[in-house]
């Protein structure tokens, strides 16, 4: 099967980079490490950088994480790549691969650029306090439920079903 036309989705790969690292790129201008403002009773902006990966998953394991999730999220992302070439014309499905690749793509900048990837959104209720994260983080969030919604909405085919569409192509 010859790759599909991947052009528009890598364009919208770019934009989810640069929407994610101007947000960062102004977070870094305003605040400092470690500070934090409030803006409502439920929501502040909070600079910190987190060199391990979601939660803060092996933040302190000395240095070596950095590199294996560059590594890691640099395959991942030739996995979508090649996806994305065979699926392009499924919407919902290459958008979610979109959205993670970008989000993926944003945060290994931030691992090559500082050792760390640069969070600065910080959601708390009742005194508890959800990790900070960032754009990039939201995009590969919701690009895993729009692909978990395309997983659930796709409509089950039977054994019958995938025979005869064997069968109609080799004949």
């Amino acid at each position: 099967m010859p790759a599909r036309n991947i052009r528009p989705w890598l364009w919208l790969v770019g934009i989810v980079v640069a929407i994610d690292q101007i947000a960062k790129w102004i977070v870094l201008g305003a605040m400092q490490a470690g500070e934090s403002r409030y803006v409502a009773p439920f929501f502040n902006w909070v600079l910190t950088f987190n060199p391990g990966a979601a939660f803060s998953f092996l933040s302190d394991a000395g240095g070596w994480q950095r590199w294996f999730f560059t590594a890691l999220a640099l395959g991942v992302s030739a996995w979508i790549v090649g996806m994305l070439s065979r699926h392009s014309g499924e919407f919902r499905l290459s958008l979610a691969l979109t959205l993670i690749l970008g989000g993926a793509l944003g945060n290994v900048i931030d691992r090559i650029r500082f050792g760390a990837v640069v969070d600065f959104i910080q959601w708390h209720m009742a005194g508890y306090y959800f990790p900070a994260f960032n754009v990039a983080d939201s995009a590969i969030t919701l690009g895993a439920i729009l692909m978990a919604w395309d997983q659930f909405a796709r409509k089950p085919t039977s054994d019958a079903t995938v025979a005869s569409v064997h069968e109609a192509n080799e004949g």
